[in-house]
């Protein structure tokens, strides 16, 4: 509810008094009657300083009168109807139908840019997401300068070294990547990587990344892993280890042929 109003000053009574105008126009912008509640009070709006020359008597009133909304799903808002009257002329001017929020109103959450609403998962099939131009997770890859950037001598001479990209990975992209990877399913403290016989940085089917992650992530290439075609770490590892022939508990052993349990036997019964 709107907290009580100023009283309206001299020279406005005419439009706090014409609460049935102001209702009727409220009413008409609903578009239902019963939408518009009790009369909860009338304020004068300020008109600001007037000009040089002018009397502030000569510019009139204007009074906003409020009333309780009663419209489904906006609880706690009033209708706000502004009147104006200019002096002499005996007439009551609607200016504008509005609702407000009051203070206990329920409002929709602040606006967020779609690129802070993104969730890791929500791109689809089609669907363009393009970097903004100060993403912290992207650094110039050759040159700092917009102009050497659009020089094409400059792009022929970062292809040539390798680089061929506009953009690389900032030290706060590699960092977040590390971090998501890391936490990952294919991680060190995955289920999976507890039970391996072995880390993935000793298997045979290991592909290490390049760059300064080398060290730590890599490819799996084993199409049998949960694992392939993923980034893993170095310290991730699957029952697919290249070298999982080895008995655990003996790392010298290598079993050559299949072993039998033959203290217990089943029987079968046709």
């Amino acid at each position: 509810m709107r907290p009580d109003p100023d009283p309206a000053p001299a020279g406005s009574d005419v439009l706090t008094a014409a609460v049935d105008t102001a209702r009727a126009a409220a009413e008409e912008t609903a578009g239902d009657p019963a939408l518009v509640g009790e009369h909860l009070g009338a304020a004068a709006e300020p008109l600001g300083p007037a000009a040089g020359g002018v009397d502030e008597a000569a510019l009139g009133a204007v009074v906003t009168h409020s009333f309780a909304s009663r419209l489904p799903g906006y609880a706690g808002w009033h209708w706000a109807v502004t009147l104006a009257a200019v002096p002499g002329a005996g007439e009551v001017t609607v200016d504008e139908v509005v609702l407000l929020p009051g203070d206990a109103a329920l409002l929709a959450p602040a606006w967020v840019p779609w690129h802070e609403r993104l969730r890791p998962g929500d791109l689809s099939v089609g669907d363009v997401l393009p970097a903004t131009e100060d993403d912290p997770r992207l650094v110039p890859s050759y040159t700092a300068d917009d102009d050497a950037a659009a020089d094409p001598e400059a792009q022929a001479l970062a292809t040539e070294i390798g680089l061929g990209r506009e953009r690389v990975l900032s030290p706060e992209g590699r960092g977040g990547a590390a971090a998501r990877w890391l936490a990952g399913d294919f991680g060190p403290r995955a289920p999976m990587a507890r039970q391996a016989p072995g880390p993935c940085g000793t298997c045979g089917f290991f592909l290490p990344l390049a760059g300064s992650l080398r060290g730590l992530f890599g490819a799996c290439g084993n199409e049998y892993s949960p694992a392939d075609g993923r980034v893993v770490a170095v310290e991730y590892g699957c029952g697919a280890h290249s070298q999982a022939t080895l008995a655990a508990g003996e790392p010298a052993e290598v079993v050559t042929s299949a072993r039998y349990d033959t203290a217990d036997f089943d029987v079968l019964t046709d």
